[in-house]
C-alpha cells in the first residue's frame, strides 16, 4: 500500500491548479485584495478548471461514507476531516498543490505576506461539510497553531464544491465589520468559487443561519490555513465567537460556549489532544445515550 503524500509535496503528474490562468492576473488583484472591506480578501470565480472542480465535488465523501470529526456545539454544527491519509485522491492532490511552493509564492504575491507556511496536519481544516440545519456562528479564527507555538495564523483559503447550489438554501459566508455592527459582504458557496482572506484577530466571518438545503444535500468546502513562523511572543487566542446585533438572548449562549471552547483549546495545546480523538469519544457517548 502506497504511503499517503504529505501536503506540500507534489507528485510528478499534471498540476490540478491552472497557474497559466492566474499567474498573469495575480498582480492586478493585489491592490483590490489589500484594500478590500471589511478586511483584506478576494473572491476568485472559476478557481480551477471546470473538470478538476467537478472531479473534486464528485469525489467528496458523504457524511456516512467515512469517519468525520463532529463539530457540534452551540456555535457550530458541521463535519470536518483533517486526516490526510483518508482524503480521496483527487482532493488529496489538490490539497498537496495548494500547499506547494509555487502556489504559496502566488499567495505571497497576492497578499503581500512573506514566509507563508502550509499546515501539514490540516489542523481545523481539510474537508468541511454541513447537512441541513448546519451553521457556523460568526467568529474570528484562532491566532496561533495549536501544535506549533511560533506559527501565527495569517490566511484562510476556502474552496466551495457545491454543484447546483440554490440561493434560498443559505450557507452564504458573511464577512462582518470589525466592531460587529453589520455584515459587509456575503459569499454564496457555489461550485469552484474560492475565497482567500486575512485571518486578523478581528476578521469576523461565518454562516450563522441554519442551512435550508434538502435532506441528502450538503454544503461542502475545502479549507486550508496558512501561517508564518514568528520569533517574538505571540498572543494565543482560541476561536473568538461573537453575537450579531439581532441575536438577542442567544448572545448569552454564544458567550458561554465560547469560554467552554477556550478551556478545551487550552487543554488541547497543553496536552496535545487531537480533535479526532475527542470526536470519537463524544460519538461513543452519544450512541450509548441513544440506546
Amino acid at each position: 500500500m502506497a504511503e499517503p503524500q504529505v501536503p506540500g509535496v507534489r507528485d510528478a503528474g499534471p498540476s490540478p491548479f491552472p497557474y497559466g490562468r492566474w499567474e498573469p492576473l495575480v498582480d492586478g488583484l493585489r491592490d483590490g485584495y489589500r484594500s478590500a472591506e471589511p478586511y483584506p480578501h478576494v473572491v476568485l470565480e472559476g478557481f480551477l478548471d471546470d473538470e478538476v472542480a467537478r472531479a473534486a465535488a464528485d469525489e467528496f465523501p458523504r457524511p456516512d461514507a467515512t469517519e468525520w470529526i463532529q463539530y457540534v456545539h452551540v456555535n457550530e454544527r458541521k463535519l470536518g476531516k483533517s486526516d490526510r491519509s483518508g482524503i480521496p485522491p483527487a482532493l488529496g492532490r489538490l490539497i498537496d498543490e495548494l500547499s506547494s511552493p509555487p502556489f504559496i509564492a502566488l499567495l505571497e504575491r497576492l497578499t503581500g505576506i512573506e514566509g507563508l507556511l502550509p499546515d501539514p496536519g490540516l489542523e481545523g481544516g481539510g474537508l468541511h461539510q454541513s447537512e441541513r440545519g448546519g451553521f457556523l456562528n460568526v467568529h474570528a479564527d484562532f491566532t496561533v497553531h495549536p501544535h506549533h507555538r511560533d506559527w501565527q495564523r495569517r490566511l484562510n483559503l476556502l474552496l466551495y464544491l457545491n454543484p447546483d447550489w440554490r440561493d434560498e438554501w443559505g450557507g452564504h459566508l458573511e464577512l462582518w465589520d470589525r466592531d460587529m455592527s453589520r455584515c459587509v459582504e456575503k459569499v454564496a458557496p457555489v461550485l469552484n468559487r474560492c475565497l482567500v482572506f486575512n485571518t486578523d484577530a478581528d476578521a469576523y466571518h461565518g454562516h450563522p443561519l441554519p442551512l435550508a438545503c434538502p435532506e441528502g444535500t450538503t454544503r461542502k468546502s475545502l479549507a486550508l490555513y496558512y501561517f508564518t513562523a514568528e520569533t517574538g511572543p505571540l498572543k494565543v487566542r482560541s476561536t473568538e465567537y461573537r453575537a450579531r446585533p439581532q441575536d438577542g438572548l442567544k448572545a448569552v449562549a454564544i458567550f458561554a460556549d465560547k469560554w467552554a471552547l477556550r478551556a478545551y483549546d487550552a487543554a488541547k495545546r497543553r496536552l496535545g489532544i487531537d480533535d479526532r480523538v475527542v470526536s470519537r469519544i463524544l460519538g461513543l457517548l452519544g450512541r450509548r445515550k441513544r440506546r
